[in-house]
């Protein structure tokens, strides 16, 4: 086992310890009433994610050089990865689930950004590849999360505009 694969065992401990904080905000808010939305497509989330992360560890030979200037790069996107965490607090979750009558989060990166988050993680699938040596792997797992991003981004818009408030004449506010 060489550096290529010591830095894959740190992202996956990292998305480890992610879900154990995203499990108990979820239990937390459907508790307080919130629903989940759009589970169908989560499994598939999980196995994208495992599979990029099962790919790298297996495909990139141990004794390969990290590529510096791109790890920089993923180490600044976990930075926006917990930033975006942070901004969230209690309402960040790996699911879409909606609070009824919660505000929305503006705060952080949501004051730039609509989904920040979804940026990130394609960056990261991007871009850890490339860090350890594996442009076909950055090409294919950008590939495949493009559709199911897409999808999913569609039914959070769809949960959070019942959320969004009314402005004077009556239509929901961007």
């Amino acid at each position: 086992m060489g550096w290529p694969q010591i830095i894959v065992l740190l992202v996956a401990a990292q998305r480890l310890a992610e879900l154990t904080v995203a499990r108990r905000n979820t239990r937390r808010l459907l508790a307080d009433g919130a629903e989940e939305v759009g589970a169908a497509h989560y499994p598939l989330f999980v196995v994208l994610h495992a599979g990029w992360l099962a790919a790298l560890f297996l495909a990139t030979p141990p004794d390969r050089p990290v590529q510096i200037g791109w790890l920089v790069l993923f180490v600044l996107l976990q930075a926006g990865r917990v930033w975006v965490i942070a901004s969230l607090g209690r309402f960040w979750t790996t699911r879409i689930i909606s609070l009824p009558g919660a505000p929305l989060v503006r705060r952080g990166p949501f004051l730039w950004v609509r989904h920040p988050n979804y940026l990130i993680v394609a960056g990261e699938l991007a871009v850890l590849p490339l860090a350890l040596g594996e442009p076909l792997l950055a090409v294919l797992f950008t590939i495949l999360n493009i559709p199911l991003t897409r999808h999913r981004i569609r039914i959070e818009e769809e949960a959070l505009a019942e959320r969004r408030p009314l402005s004077p004449a009556g239509s929901t506010a961007p």
